[in-house]
């Protein structure tokens, strides 16, 4: 994979553009992220995007880790993570043998299966929170799923931190280590089973760095002023716009 020679310029731009949003959406503003997989997977493919964007997703994981490590609730961690490594190897499992048209309308529907879910909790009257085993195993699994399938599992983590109602930065702290642990625990399958991470996509991957370094800090500091309530509207018109388009194209 030669990208500055199979690629256009605007191609260019615009894969610069979403390793800004890697760094951008690991800052905190979650949801976000659905431009990165749509613009990689316009540009490379559903399935090989998922591999070249999955080590600057660590690099993004480590920069949030020693940023809001301190924030972090490991209770929530280890009710999650056991069901979120569940949901990997399921998705391991589904995705190896998948064509790429097949992989792009899965993206696709999970990510709207997300945007209904989000809107859904938002117009509900009752306040109440879910307890229990299954609410916990259930946004594990489908998380899990999620991430390794397409690098989509932002949605629905969000879902669960927002209907637990956590504070802005102990959710932002606990999600960047979860997701750190379970991007390192995603790569050996890249790597030698879907074999989407290579040296070629690697020398993209630090092309791209600084660009997500840049969006990190740019989302670190806008997401002290975002009003909360605006964002989560936006997020979820962009994550239905990104659905749209990756089903369509």
């Amino acid at each position: 994979m030669d990208f500055f020679s199979d690629h256009s310029l605007l191609e260019w731009a615009l894969v610069f553009f979403s390793a800004f949003i890697v760094g951008f959406s690991k800052a905190g503003l979650r949801g976000v992220d659905v431009m990165n997989v749509t613009i990689m997977a316009l540009v490379f493919g559903s399935k090989a995007s998922t591999g070249l964007v999955l080590p600057l997703l660590c690099m993004a994981d480590v920069l949030a880790v020693i940023y809001y490590n301190r924030h972090a609730q490991w209770k929530h961690f280890k009710i999650l993570m056991p069901w979120m490594i569940a949901g990997v190897l399921i998705g391991w499992y589904v995705g190896r043998d998948i064509d790429d048209t097949l992989f792009k309308r899965i993206m696709a529907v999970i990510i709207l299966a997300a945007v209904g879910l989000l809107f859904w909790w938002e117009r509900r009257k009752s306040q109440k929170m879910p307890q229990g085993l299954w609410f916990g195993s259930t946004m594990g699994l489908v998380t899990g799923f999620t991430t390794m399938i397409g690098n989509l599992a932002g949605a629905f983590s969000n879902v669960y931190f927002l209907i637990l109602k956590f504070p802005k930065n102990e959710f932002i702290g606990t999600v960047s280590w979860m997701f750190l642990f379970i991007n390192l625990f995603k790569l050996p399958f890249h790597i030698f089973s879907w074999e989407t991470i290579s040296i070629d996509t690697l020398k993209i991957d630090l092309a791209l760095a600084p660009a997500m370094i840049i969006g990190f800090f740019v989302g670190v500091r806008i997401v002290k002023k975002i009003n909360n309530d605006t964002y989560r509207k936006l997020i979820l018109g962009l994550t239905l716009l990104g659905a749209l388009v990756i089903f369509f194209r």
